[in-house]
């Protein structure tokens, strides 16, 4: 059985002439137009909120917006009551309270609908000594504010300015520090002459082992960058050895624990020399002398000892005025102490003030 014979391509496309069309590609249409046809509802949506948008812009430009969005937005915060009920500060060691919570511009109570927490944490960045500042808010009310601070180590006085100075001796700038934030740096030690900011720390670290002498000490100075003389309350120098200064401080300490040595009158400690400690006293004050009399021992009567003159009547003849008693003048033999007076210290000061270590 013969199978039917499939017609020639020639007929085939003769014959399909009528339904199958050849199109050019100039008749296509664009992707653009497809697109559009596509999305013909959404695009109309949107060109007509465009429209709405612009001109609701334009009569908020014309008319402004705080008169028509202050009512509104007044009674959002009186309805929803979004207040703040507490605000929490971490790291703040330097940083005063008063000056944290101005430059937040918030107190508890207020609503927290127009607190701007970018505005909060730039005027935080902005306060002495503050390196970093988070600001936080939680919908229960609470604001937490954390400070990362770079507190300074010690002030140094260097040609008659103070400036605040980390461990490192690098000067911790200040961002415009008044004297109320000055307050807060009352505690630290003050260091004063050229070299002594980055040399500091050494010593420091020594005066914290011996918190007696850290108690007394009001300043250290480096001494032509080689060693340091400390300076106490009461202005008494503690001379301190060259590059042995911790073992000059436990000496010291020790010497304050046992004879309250840092209590007393002296005007120099000095510990350069390992095996002897010199102390120099203050020098007594200077006697009263006779010559510096009273003003008030004078009677405005011209008579002495404040006694007042005799009367004179015309049946008695005037009593003759007591001569004045001149007071002996006092030289410098008077002024002089016995030769049998000996010091508690005299044999101190025989020996240039020298005593066994």
């Amino acid at each position: 059985m013969k199978r039917p014979s499939s017609p020639s391509p020639e007929r085939r496309e003769a014959g399909s002439g009528d339904r199958f069309r050849h199109t050019n590609k100039a008749d296509r249409p664009s992707a653009i137009a497809l697109f559009l046809r596509r999305h013909k509802g959404k695009l109309k949506f949107l060109a007509i909120t465009g429209v709405l948008g612009a001109g609701a812009w334009a009569f908020l430009s014309m008319h402004g917006t705080q008169g028509l969005v202050g009512p509104l937005k007044a009674k959002i915060e009186a309805e929803i009551p979004l207040k703040v009920t507490n605000i929490r500060v971490e790291g703040a060691n330097l940083t005063s309270q008063n000056a944290i919570h101005e430059a937040l511009g918030i107190s508890v109570g207020d609503p927290m609908l127009g607190f701007d927490v970018k505005v909060a944490r730039e005027r935080l960045n902005d306060l002495p000594f503050v390196e970093n500042a988070t600001v936080g808010r939680r919908f229960s009310g609470l604001i937490v504010v954390h400070l990362t601070e770079r507190p300074p180590f010690a002030i140094w006085q260097h040609k008659g300015q103070f400036v605040p100075i980390d461990r490192d001796g690098n000067p911790v700038p200040d961002k415009g520090m008044t004297s109320r934030d000055a307050q807060a740096f009352m505690q630290l030690p003050l260091v004063v002459g050229e070299g002594a900011d980055h040399a500091a720390a050494e010593l420091l670290d020594a005066l914290a082992k011996t918190p007696d002498v850290k108690a007394h000490m009001t300043a250290a100075t480096l001494i032509n960058m080689r060693r340091w003389t400390l300076t106490l309350k009461d202005g008494t120098s503690v001379y301190l050895p060259e590059a042995a200064e911790p073992q000059a401080l436990t000496r010291l300490e020790e010497l304050q624990k046992r004879f309250d040595l840092l209590d007393r009158p002296v005007e120099i400690i000095d510990l350069r020399l390992p095996d002897r400690l010199t102390i120099r006293e203050r020098p007594a004050p200077a006697p009263v002398t006779g010559d510096a009399a009273a003003p008030e021992d004078q009677n405005h009567m011209g008579k002495p000892n404040g006694q007042p003159q005799a009367p004179v009547t015309h049946d008695e003849t005037p009593v003759p005025r007591a001569a004045p008693v001149k007071k002996p003048k006092h030289t410098d033999e008077g002024d002089r102490r016995p030769s049998s007076f000996h010091d508690d210290n005299e044999h101190a000061h025989n020996n240039g003030g020298a005593l066994p270590a």
